[in-house]
């Protein structure tokens, strides 16, 4: 039996909180953080609710994710990020020695990719998983705010 537990199911699950962020006027990131199977942390972006540079929707989701497993390290976890993490969140994601990073859409200018940003030797990253769902909800906030504006 196929498991129904996939990049695409768990990337849904990241997009939604991408909605709460759309929803609440932030920059529309969602991220979930997997272990076996299970989510065991949720965030989305909120530096404009919370006035803080670092509430990056990673960030929230390593912090959330530490306090479940009671320990720093994320090791044998995934996060399922819909925008490609930047420096910030990929330094972080660096030092929690998350396993696996899947993200959606990639983010040219600031993600950690074009900035050669290192991660743990041990992480593996995979992006464009939803990237199209992703990149329209990105699209889509911005081109709202400017018609506000």
């Amino acid at each position: 039996m196929e498991n129904p537990f996939d990049d695409t199911y768990f990337m849904k699950r990241a997009l939604q909180e991408a909605e709460l962020a759309f929803d609440k006027g932030e920059i529309p990131v969602g991220a979930v953080v997997v272990i076996d199977n299970r989510i065991i942390a949720r965030g989305h972006n909120l530096t404009e609710t919370l006035n803080d540079v670092t509430a990056h929707a990673e960030m929230q989701t390593i912090t959330a994710a530490a306090n479940f497993l009671g320990g720093k390290y994320l090791q044998n976890c995934t996060l399922y990020v819909t925008l490609e993490p930047c420096q910030m969140c990929a330094g972080a994601l660096y030092w929690s020695q998350i396993s696996n990073i899947v993200y959606g859409a990639r983010d040219e200018q600031r993600g950690c990719i074009n900035l050669k940003t290192k991660l743990h030797p041990k992480t593996k990253m995979k992006g464009g998983v939803l990237e199209t769902e992703a990149s329209t909800l990105m699209k889509r906030f911005f081109i709202e705010k400017r018609n506000l504006n």
